[in-house]
């Protein structure tokens, strides 16, 4: 159970290396689509570095007006 949770903990590392070598981490206001998509590269770890480019798309309901 030990080795799962340094495996585990390891590849979450790899992928925020990931997401900071694509510099999803620099900038002011992070839209929705910015936050899935830096989210699935650190989820993706390893798989970021043999071709794995994912890109999250969201739109989100625009509040009513009154």
């Amino acid at each position: 159970m030990r080795i799962l949770g340094v495996v585990v903990v390891v590849w979450l590392i790899i992928g925020v290396v990931a997401a900071f070598q694509r510099d999803y981490f620099g900038g002011e206001d992070a839209t929705c689509a910015e936050f899935g998509t830096t989210a699935v590269t650190i989820i993706a770890g390893p798989l970021n570095y043999v071709g794995v480019n994912e890109k999250v798309k969201c739109n989100l309901p625009e509040p009513s007006k009154g």
